[in-house]
């Protein structure tokens, strides 16, 4: 869960599902890999870009040109004080920006450097890096069609089409970099205990996925609660919206991404570490209906003001049974509000409440769960 960052550790070879980080959202990594390395302080030139490191500035270089664009124009020394930098490293950051054509020196003043118009400069940039993308693109698209190619003129193109496997603990930890980075819609995680992961710094894909608006529902051991920073996690993890259930014990690990592909742990303890790679299938499909029917079964997880955990109840209080009685009766959410006395956001949010206890999506649905439940009378 989040800056779920699902870590790459040992866990007797297994694919390791575990809450790691912490801003995020359930983590999910590969065992048998190596920790990370460290980083280049914060702002520091050959840091991480910032927003513009899609087009080659690290964060220091990007200081350097916002700061310029707000001056219009400086010298090294005041603009190396301004971005409490060394000079040299100023001078190197507005070389760099002078390359790609965002800052130049003043003709009128030797020694000055001014802002390339955004606009036009940034402009430049951003078409370029459009058409590298392009290219890639379309590169992809022919390597897919030769592999597609190649796999039905092999001997088992079903199987290479279906199912990959994956062993070593780096490549299954790419391939599960892959998978988070490639969802565009929803991320589904069943989540074991005892998960041993390298800390969530070193696995940044999750809380990308999520910061791209890619949604996560996943399930838990409740014994993942009892991590040193479970439930901490957990709590950033509610807090960032991610629908977090909880059951006794999940019956495996499983990552699913966009209902199209998944991945479960291979070898057995003590092995070397393996996974799975299902596309497209029967066996996905079955892995999809796993996923779902633990998924109604576990209990939504809810943490108080403390940080404690509060399992939501098995069943409605009084006040639900009301508003489940009017809404049946044919009454709209404003109505049941006005009728109990209640406001209106608060009937639409117990709604909801008994919508994620019957695990489903529609009103209509949450109709005939609760009369299967023996919710209302017939």
């Amino acid at each position: 869960m989040g800056k779920p960052r699902g870590g790459v550790g040992r866990d007797g070879g297994e694919l390791v599902v575990g809450m790691v980080g912490t801003t995020g959202v359930a983590g999910v990594a590969a065992t048998g890999g190596t920790g990370g390395t460290g980083g280049t302080p914060r702002g520091a030139v050959g840091a991480p870009g910032g927003v513009l490191g899609a087009i080659g500035l690290d964060e220091g270089q990007e200081s350097a040109y916002r700061a310029l664009v707000v001056l219009g124009a400086a010298e090294v020394p005041d603009l190396a004080h301004r971005l409490t930098l060394p000079v040299p490293q100023t001078e190197r950051a507005l070389r760099h920006l002078e390359r790609h054509g965002l800052a130049a020196q003043s003709s009128a003043r030797p020694g000055r450097w001014v802002a390339a118009p955004p606009g036009v400069a940034l402009g430049a940039l951003l078409t370029q890096q459009r058409h590298e993308l392009e290219q890639a693109e379309m590169a992809a698209a022919v390597l897919a069609e030769e592999y597609r190619a190649e796999a039905a003129s092999a001997a088992e193109p079903a199987v290479h089409d279906l199912v990959e496997a994956v062993t070593g603990a780096s490549a299954v930890a790419h391939r599960f970099h892959q998978l988070q980075l490639g969802a565009v819609e929803e991320v589904c995680a069943l989540v074991t205990g005892r998960p041993q992961v390298v800390p969530g710094p070193d696995n940044d894909a999750e809380d990308r996925a999520a910061q791209r608006g890619v949604a996560y529902r996943v399930v838990i051991e409740r014994e993942v609660l009892t991590e040193p920073a479970g439930l901490a996690e957990a709590h950033a993890a509610l807090g960032r919206g991610e629908r977090l259930r909880v059951v006794a014990q999940v019956p495996t690990k499983l990552v699913i991404a966009d209902r199209s592909l998944a991945m479960v742990p291979l070898t057995a303890r003590g092995a070397e570490p393996a996974a799975l790679v299902v596309h497209a299938s029967g066996l996905l499909e079955s892995l999809r209906g796993l996923f779902e029917a633990v998924w109604r079964e576990a209990l939504p997880l809810r943490l108080g003001p403390a940080g404690t955990v509060e399992d939501a109840p098995l069943a409605p209080d009084a006040t639900d049974l009301e508003i489940l009685s009017l809404l049946l009766a044919g009454m709209t959410d404003a109505s049941v509000a006005k009728h109990l006395e209640l406001g209106l956001r608060t009937v639409q949010r117990r709604v909801k409440g008994l919508m994620e206890l019957c695990g489903v999506t529609t009103r209509l649905q949450l109709g005939w769960h609760a009369y299967e439940r023996g919710w209302v009378a017939r």
